[in-house]
């Protein structure tokens, strides 16, 4: 159905477009943390009309190398124009879609890669909608025999909000709850300040120590994990350097919210060309009532319009968070309240390349998962 040829690439002009993801900058930084990586580019015909795509693959070993991982994020989109491709059209012709991508990739990956895990480019407005299409995937992929999974852990967070930036100020503030702007007004009225460090900043190494303080503040009250201290500075420091060499690379910065000479709360940002990033943030016990993670977004979303991204993706939230029981609801309604729109996409989907290895490893995965998000927190009674 899709004829696809597969050429190993060094370099390309994308660098600071598209999803973060995909950038070689990122890919090169995951490199240095465990993980290996291959640029390609795939010439794919379908139904007569040749398109060309770009994509990293990123491959992390496990078992002393043993066996490995390809992980491709943020790829691919529908290969075709929705509108004219009824929706069970769709699941079948994108469920061979990425049958046909992995096999032609296959070759080129490890000789120990045990699946291809996709995180595609594919959502929707409706959350039912989005577990729809899923339901039929998995069904296209029983029916023709193409070995797709659903992989029990998503690893990029399926559903978020992107705050569209092109906008005025005015007009963005406008999209918001009016609470929000409320909190926005009052932080800043408190004598909240909020300051923002780079990868060139002079005292970047005390920011950053001061920055993983929190975070492990934040996790001790919220019970998550997070990465090493020297995973964020090396973050943060590769993107000055690589923009001080002239490169066009996303722009990571470190916001720091302070209230009379103390440093309540913190997030890290990645700009580009397309979409701006909320990718980490951690905030004190201390003086929460002052509001500052909301004038830390507002002066982030503010500084990305003026760099120039599309908007502002506030990277994950939970799903069914709108319902006042769920656990999660003050995460869904704080980044909600900012006035984005909410998508959904459908997760990781796996192609087993050695199925009894990989399923041996997909039960160790889910249960790691259930450990650390079930048992974990309720031994800490969360």
């Amino acid at each position: 159905m899709f004829k696809i040829t597969v050429q190993k690439i060094d370099s390309t002009k994308h660098t600071n477009d598209g999803s973060f993801l995909q950038t070689p900058f990122w890919c090169e930084f995951k490199s240095r943390h465990g993980w290996t990586y291959q640029r390609f580019r795939l010439d794919i015909e379908y139904e007569g009309v040749q398109n060309d795509y770009e994509v990293s693959v990123l491959n992390r070993s496990f078992a002393g190398g043993r066996f490995s991982i390809a992980y491709i994020p943020l790829f691919p989109a529908l290969p075709f124009d929705t509108k004219e491709v009824s929706a069970n059209d769709q699941t079948i012709e994108f469920g061979a879609f990425l049958h046909d991508i992995a096999l032609a990739l296959k070759p080129e990956l490890p000789s120990n890669t045990i699946a291809i895990r996709f995180d595609p480019d594919v959502s929707f407005d409706d959350l039912y909608e989005c577990y729809a299409y899923n339901k039929g995937l998995k069904i296209v992929s029983f029916a023709d025999k193409l070995g797709l999974r659903k992989n029990r852990v998503d690893i990029q967070p399926p559903d978020t909000t992107l705050v569209d930036l092109t906008g005025t100020e005015d007009e963005i503030m406008e999209h918001m709850h009016s609470k929000w702007r409320y909190n926005i007004r009052l932080s800043a009225k408190k004598g909240v300040e909020v300051k923002k460090y780079t990868g060139k900043s002079v005292n970047l190494s005390e920011k950053i120590d001061k920055f993983y303080e929190l975070t492990k503040e934040t996790n001790a009250r919220d019970g998550n994990s997070s990465h090493a201290k020297d995973y964020y500075l090396d973050l943060i420091k590769s993107s000055a350097h690589e923009i001080d060499a002239g490169k066009d690379v996303p722009l990571i910065s470190l916001y720091i919210a302070e209230h009379e000479g103390e440093e309540i709360a913190a997030i890290m940002t990645l700009f580009s060309h397309d979409e701006a990033i909320y990718l980490y943030g951690a905030s004190s016990n201390k003086k929460r009532n002052l509001m500052p993670n909301h004038l830390l977004q507002w002066t982030a979303m503010k500084d990305a319009k003026a760099y120039g991204s599309k908007y502002y993706d506030m990277y994950g939230m939970p799903p069914e968070g709108e319902d006042e029981n769920h656990p999660m609801h003050g995460l869904y309604m704080f980044k909600a309240n900012f006035g984005g729109r909410i998508i959904h996409r459908i997760g990781s989907w796996d192609m087993p390349l050695k199925p009894f290895t990989y399923k041996l490893y997909s039960f160790a995965e889910g249960l790691r998962a259930f450990w650390f998000k079930k048992v974990e927190k309720r031994l800490h009674g969360r």
